[in-house]
């Protein structure tokens, strides 16, 4: 072993157990469940922040964990572990400050009051003026309806881009493409992107939250090259402006910012650009730190002699927010829900499979993320590093907070209707007397938000499974998100339904075992935009 079991010995004394019977798949158990949560969500493992003692302890308990039940190492040196090298960002105690100059003179704003800037991954110290252009909402994808930057020359300029997306109805190629607005702007040949308020944007996150951000560092992964990875490098800053800073960019304009986001209150309005009278000058100073986190990795190696080759990955994030010494009251995010039951139910699926007589044909890789909550670090640097070849990778089951406050009686599999794993994940959940149900919250655009879509940007089939709306499931769901969720109640005093547990767990199991002894991998449909877009070689069938 590479690591030490000391810090996890009381742990193993209470969750390990004599290798399962054959029918593993019938013996999950409330209290391992229990007794997973009950370590990683303790207060001595203070939230584990990426980074954090409390993190590495977590990471020990799951790779501890793991090798009591059989697995082995799955990390590419050949162990439990591999490490992310990340990296911390902040402005420095000198601010940033946005200077707008225009027809009535110039104004001034202000890091941590009027604006929330992002500092720079790349450059110590940020000094950029430019003149300013609008482009909507800076989405550049006409086969969608968005042609943004049609007519407008924001080549060493400064664009102006509206909060989010148009209202209308839900859709998670658009919540995609939000995602790429730094990298559009950037191929464009523009320099900054400044977010300005939409009354949607700011009806779903007011400014007093978004300010509450502006002294947290950010991070992002480090490359095996020393670089850190930053999607569009040639932005130089980007920032979001309250009502106030917005407002002053478009005076003198064709349409002020009052104007402006009128029409973007009408659903489905698409806000045209213009070339704006003011000019910017940004100025930034950053501070930066270098940190490792690990990857926890166990593998289940496949019984068939052909696909043993290809592997199934089931993931958790360990990691959560660790401990907020500005906070009146209680000051640790412990995480209960999010993500140590994930990660616990994960443990649960390693642990009879490895007992099950009768091995998978395709080889398991169950992963323990890290980074989730700084922005799905730890799983994008993974999928860009994997320890198998990123082809040998045919699907990935994604567990992030499973609400076990109910008896859930459907689940959720977010992404599953784009390739083939629906299909797998309704036959698997029917046997366990489980429904796959719709997504009953497609306003949030979940399929883009956790570990799983690093991998679909890398073709992979994959999905994020949650429990359902069913049985009492949408009262716990909307009870917690507006109580619970990111923050210090999520812990242990939560009415946590541990029976719940076990049943989630036996379902991810049986829908693990589909995708693993399935005679074909699974599939894009044909003229999906996730699968056209990142696997366009790669096999399809039409869509049943």
């Amino acid at each position: 072993m590479k690591f030490s079991f000391v810090v996890v010995a009381a742990a193993l004394s209470v969750a390990a157990t004599a290798a399962p019977a054959p029918s593993a798949d019938r013996m999950f158990s409330a209290d391992r469940v229990r007794a997973h949560v009950t370590f990683l969500a303790d207060d001595l493992l203070e939230g584990r922040g990426t980074g954090s003692r409390g993190h590495e302890i977590a990471a020990r308990y799951v790779a501890a964990m793991m090798a009591s039940y059989g697995l082995v190492p799955g990390a590419r040196d050949g162990g439990w572990f591999q490490r992310v090298t990340l990296q911390e960002q902040g402005i420095a105690a000198s601010g940033a400050r946005l200077t707008v100059t225009g027809p009535a003179g110039s104004a001034s704003f202000v890091h941590g009051v009027d604006i929330v800037a992002n500092p720079s991954a790349i450059d110590a110290a940020t000094d950029i003026a430019a003149p300013l252009v609008f482009a909507g909402y800076g989405i550049d994808a006409p086969a969608k309806g968005f042609d943004d930057y049609a007519g407008l020359d924001v080549r060493g300029k400064i664009v102006v881009v509206l909060a989010s997306i148009p209202q209308g109805p839900p859709d998670e190629v658009i919540a995609h493409l939000q995602t790429q607005k730094a990298q559009m702007a950037a191929a464009h040949g523009a320099i900054g992107v400044i977010i300005v308020p939409t009354p949607q944007s700011t009806k779903l996150r007011p400014w007093s939250v978004q300010i509450g951000y502006a002294a947290t560092p950010r991070m992002t992964w480090v490359a095996a090259n020393g670089s850190a990875n930053v999607p569009a490098p040639a932005i130089k800053a980007t920032m979001t402006l309250d009502d106030k800073a917005a407002a002053a960019l478009f005076a003198g304009a064709p349409q002020d910012f009052a104007a402006v986001q009128a029409a973007a209150a009408v659903a489905g309005a698409h806000p045209k650009g213009f070339a704006l009278v003011t000019a910017a000058r940004f100025t930034a100073a950053a501070t930066r730190r270098t940190l490792t986190s690990p990857e926890v990795i166990g593998m289940i190696p496949g019984s068939d002699p052909v696909l043993r080759g290809e592997f199934v990955v089931l993931m958790a994030h360990v990691d959560h927010l660790g401990i907020r010494a500005e906070n009146a009251g209680d000051k640790i995010y412990n995480g209960a829900l999010d993500n140590a039951a994930g990660v616990a139910v994960m443990l649960e699926v390693a642990r009879a499979f490895a007992g099950d007589a009768r091995k998978p044909k395709r080889s398991l890789l169950f992963v323990a993320n890290t980074a989730e909550e700084k922005g799905l670090l730890g799983a994008e640097a993974f999928a860009n590093d994997p320890s198998v070849p990123i082809g040998s990778i045919v699907s990935v089951v994604d567990l992030d907070q499973p609400l076990l406050l109910y008896n859930f009686t459907d689940v959720i599999a977010f992404g599953a209707d784009h390739s083939t794993l629906g299909n797998m994940v309704a036959r698997a959940v029917a046997k366990a007397g489980v429904k796959l149900a719709p997504d009953p919250m497609p306003e949030e655009t979940i399929f883009v938000r956790s570990d799983h879509y690093t991998f679909v940007k890398r073709g992979v089939p994959a999905l994020l499974l949650a429990t359902g709306y069913a049985n009492g499931g949408e009262a716990a769901w909307k009870h917690y998100l507006a109580n619970d969720y990111h923050k210090p109640t999520d812990d242990l005093s939560l009415p946590i339904d541990w029976q719940a547990g076990a049943k989630y767990a036996r379902v991810n199991y049986l829908i693990t075992r589909e995708i693993a002894d399935a005679p074909q991998r699974p599939r894009w449909f044909t003229g999906d935009y996730f699968g056209a877009t990142f696997a366009p070689d790669a096999p399809k069938v039409m869509r049943h």
